[in-house]
């Protein structure tokens, strides 16, 4: 662990975006989010929804950080980089008159880890859908391409490219648990994925964990959105494809999107925020949905859905078509001992 002594110093910023990720942090499992940011040896600069400094003092901070005078450990951003108009940065100005795109190419030069929070600062997400009137893009990529702001060879001043907690937004233990693992020397470039991703989250799909694996074991398929049943089939669900842990780490230990009825639109996918399908469909091909399991033939599938259709039990297949539990496990003697 960092000596509390000499505590990494972390910078803040928010672009283009809907600081939704700020909103969620604020829900981490912790009592009081700077402390224990401080318990783990980081100090928090400024954050421009939780710092009390006026706009002449937050600027001082930026100068004193690019300038060399203040040590710049860690450098977060959430939401995209805005470029446009014209590759000028101008469509976010920073109260010095200074482009957002600008403060962040000088901050990121000095900053020891650059980590973009959110698919926005990580790949542009949602503020780079559509025509992109912006020229929104994340740090260091443009949708899936490396690239992004920085370009593909940018490396943070401990050797790092930029750390990408994406979703949308962001699991806030997802974002401390990176921060603890760079405060205590623990991130390393093994420890991210393709897209850069830390692999605490991005090892596992949204699939492991899901409540409704039975309906999907069985392909018993929700049609309606209060349904209990499997959302693959019909409802737009990308879970079986996605990487993240939504449905083994909860969202305020309870919940997830599955839990909640809605199927996982794959946030922590580069490129997620067009589909080219609403999110509560599923596209298919002759019956058989486009989007199938990350690790499955397409035979195969095809051949193990027709199979567990025709062993579904009645319980499974009348509950997957209700909104509450409407037939329960049979009683049989099992002589356990």
């Amino acid at each position: 662990m960092s000596d509390v002594a000499t505590p990494l110093n972390l910078l803040w910023l928010q672009s283009g975006g809907c600081g939704g990720c700020t909103l969620s942090l604020l829900n981490a499992d912790c009592r009081n989010l700077v402390d224990t940011l401080r318990s783990f040896g980081i100090n928090l600069l400024w954050h421009p929804s939780l710092s009390e400094q006026s706009a002449d003092e937050a600027r001082r901070i930026f100068e004193m950080c690019a300038s060399g005078e203040t040590r710049l450990d860690i450098l977060c951003l959430e939401g995209a980089v805005l470029k446009g108009p014209f590759g000028s940065g101008g469509f976010h100005r920073t109260t010095g008159n200074e482009s957002m795109m600008h403060l962040l190419e000088r901050l990121a030069g000095v900053a020891r880890h650059t980590v973009a929070v959110g698919s926005c600062a990580a790949f542009g997400g949602v503020t780079a859908a559509g025509i992109n009137p912006a020229d929104a893009c994340g740090m260091q990529y443009d949708i899936d391409e490396q690239g992004g702001l920085l370009g593909e060879d940018y490396r943070a001043g401990d050797g790092l490219p930029v750390i990408n907690i994406a979703g949308c937004p962001t699991h806030p233990n997802w974002v401390m648990e990176t921060l603890v693992a760079i405060a205590q020397g623990e991130m390393y470039e093994s420890n991210l994925d393709v897209y850069r991703r830390p692999r605490l989250y991005a090892d596992h799909l949204v699939h492991h964990g899901c409540k409704r694996n039975e309906f999907y074991e069985f392909k018993a398929s929700a049609h309606k959105p209060s349904d209990l049943g499997c959302l693959m089939e019909h409802m737009g669900c990308k879970g079986t494809q996605v990487h993240a842990d939504c449905n083994i780490r909860l969202w305020n230990g309870e919940g997830s999107c599955t839990r909640g009825g809605y199927a996982c639109i794959a946030c922590t996918e580069p490129g997620f925020e067009e589909p080219g399908h609403a999110f509560g469909i599923t596209p298919k091909v002759a019956g058989i949905p486009i989007g199938l399991p990350t690790d499955m033939p397409k035979a195969w599938f095809v051949a193990l859905a027709a199979l567990s259709k025709s062993a579904t039990p009645r319980r499974v297949k009348e509950n997957a078509v209700a909104d509450h539990q409407v037939v329960v496990p049979a009683n049989k003697r099992t002589r356990l001992k």
